[in-house]
């Protein structure tokens, strides 16, 4: 039986002894929460579905952020970003809540107050999902079996439609006479082989075989390895570059590539026009060349043709012309 005891004017505590059981205290406020608590957990054990609470019910947020940064963030790839999304939540309003006390009301009112501060649906979606991933480990791993992934049952953002932005006439050309020494090579070898800018970026000369035109990536978005073809016009770009010293063959990063070319299309007047959308005209263009789209998945390494298709808008004016 349960033994509920005073323990001050505002306190009462609650002690469940069960054979077979751990043992079992919590306080509340008020007798009758004390005693509606020591029934529900009573009749749990009775049935034999009992789970304790103790560690969901002792452990705050921040300190599940600080548990899941030093166990699973170190063996991401996107290490670096998920930190900066942990320290965001550890600044939040929701760090000081014990997790099983956090509602997916709550969860609604974060996405909610993120989308208002101007957050785009894919911020406020990869913080939700670090959110999900770690009460899932909290679940499975760390012995909070009771506990619920409040996540699981609010909405997620509406993803704005997939960009379907291509260089118009003349871009190429302005770009490559404004680029510099620096980023213009860059430029034509993303045009040339739809890599990903990270994928550039880490890009050996060790990897790099001119002979068989082909560059090697060991490290990729989707962590399988993939060898890229070279076209002659990526061979001719490639051979013209200095190698250097740390055997890198572009030696600069990606946050100066983005800023640099955000900053040169300003000035040329170029509107809307992002870095990755090289790889979706790069991919377009593989298409236009009558690549099919196995060959296209297998240069620009998209796992699923769907999303393949994301990144692929062809000219209509070129349809035209092969239907004759």
């Amino acid at each position: 039986m349960a033994s509920i005891n005073k323990r001050g004017p505002y306190q009462w505590q609650v002690k469940i002894r069960r054979r077979g059981w751990p043992k079992q205290v919590k306080t509340f406020e008020t007798y009758e929460d004390a005693a509606r608590w020591a029934r529900k957990i009573e009749t749990e054990m009775d049935d034999g579905i009992f789970v304790s609470r103790k560690e969901a019910e002792n452990t705050t947020l921040d300190e599940a952020l600080d548990r899941y940064l030093r166990e699973k963030t170190p063996h991401k790839k996107g290490a670096a970003q998920e930190t900066n999304r942990i320290n965001l939540f550890k600044r939040s309003n929701l760090a000081s809540r014990f997790l099983s006390t956090i509602r997916s009301t709550d969860i609604a009112k974060y996405r909610d107050r993120r989308l208002a501060e101007g957050k785009s649906p894919y911020t406020v979606n990869n913080e939700l999902i670090l959110l999900s991933n770690l009460f899932n480990v909290a679940h499975k791993e760390w012995g909070m079996e009771s506990l619920d992934n409040p996540i699981a049952k609010v909405s997620r953002p509406k993803m704005p439609k997939g960009r379907d932005r291509r260089l118009l006439p003349g871009e190429e050309e302005l770009l490559l006479a404004s680029l510099g020494l620096t980023l213009k090579p860059l430029f034509q070898i993303a045009l040339e082989t739809a890599m990903r800018q990270g994928e550039l970026l880490s890009l050996e000369w060790r990897d790099v075989n001119l002979t068989r035109r082909v560059a090697y990536l060991p490290e990729t978005k989707n962590s399988e390895p993939r060898n890229v073809p070279l076209s002659s016009k990526a061979v001719n770009v490639l051979s013209k570059l200095p190698r250097r010293i740390d055997g890198k063959v572009f030696g600069v990063t990606g946050a100066h590539v983005s800023k640099t070319f955000r900053e040169t299309c300003e000035k040329l007047k170029i509107e809307d026009l992002r870095w990755h959308d090289l790889r979706h005209e790069a991919c377009s263009r593989l298409f236009e060349k009558g690549l099919n789209p196995m060959e296209v998945a297998s240069i620009s390494g998209h796992k699923t043709l769907q999303m393949l298709k994301r990144y692929t808008h062809l000219k209509a004016e070129d349809l035209a012309r092969k239907l004759g």
